[in-house]
C-alpha cells in the first residue's frame, strides 16, 4: 500500500522508469499519465473508450487509457504520442493540414502510427478501418487518410 491507502504502480513511460505512489482504486490509466505524469497529449474525452482521443500503447497492443486502470500498467511499458519515435506521422497531419481543433490528433496520430507500423503502405479501406475508433468532429477525415498517406511516403 503507498501514501493514503493507494497503490504504487511502477513502470516504463516513454522509455524512462516512472512510478507513484497513491494510485486509487479505479483510476485510469489516463488520468495518471495526465494527472500524475504530466503527459496531457493523450486527451480526456469520452471516458468510455469510443472516441479514441486518449490512444497509448500497452506493451506494444493500442488501447484506450480511459480503459485501462492504472494498476493494470504496474511492471509493463506505456508509449504515449510524446514517445513516438521521430515524429513523421505528426509531421505528415501537419503537411497534410489534417489538425484542426487538435483534441483528436494524438489519439489518431497513435493509431495511424501502429496502423504503418503493421502495413506499411495501407489503402484508404486499411486507414478507414485502423482509425474507425478515433472520431474527428472538425476535418471531416479526407486530410486524415491524406496525412496517413503522407506518412506511410504514398501520398
Amino acid at each position: 500500500m503507498g501514501v493514503g491507502g493507494g497503490m504504487k504502480v511502477s513502470c516504463v513511460v516513454n522509455g524512462k522508469a516512472r512510478a507513484v505512489d497513491g494510485v486509487w482504486e479505479g483510476e485510469s490509466l489516463l488520468y495518471m499519465l495526465r494527472e500524475r505524469f504530466g503527459l496531457y497529449g493523450s486527451k480526456n474525452a469520452c471516458e468510455q473508450g469510443e472516441c479514441g482521443s486518449c490512444s497509448v500503447y500497452l506493451d506494444g497492443t493500442l488501447v484506450c487509457a480511459c480503459l485501462v486502470q492504472a494498476g493494470q500498467a504496474n511492471g509493463r511499458s506505456v508509449v504515449t504520442v510524446e514517445g513516438l519515435d521521430g515524429g513523421t506521422v505528426q509531421q505528415a497531419f501537419v503537411e497534410a493540414g489534417a489538425v484542426q481543433c487538435g483534441f483528436c490528433t494524438p489519439g489518431l496520430v497513435v493509431a495511424a502510427h501502429d496502423l504503418l507500423e503493421r502495413m506499411p503502405h495501407p489503402t484508404d479501406a486499411q486507414i478507414r478501418e485502423a482509425l474507425a475508433g478515433n472520431i474527428c468532429r472538425c476535418t471531416g477525415y479526407a486530410k486524415i487518410l491524406d496525412a496517413v498517406h503522407r506518412a506511410a511516403g504514398s501520398g
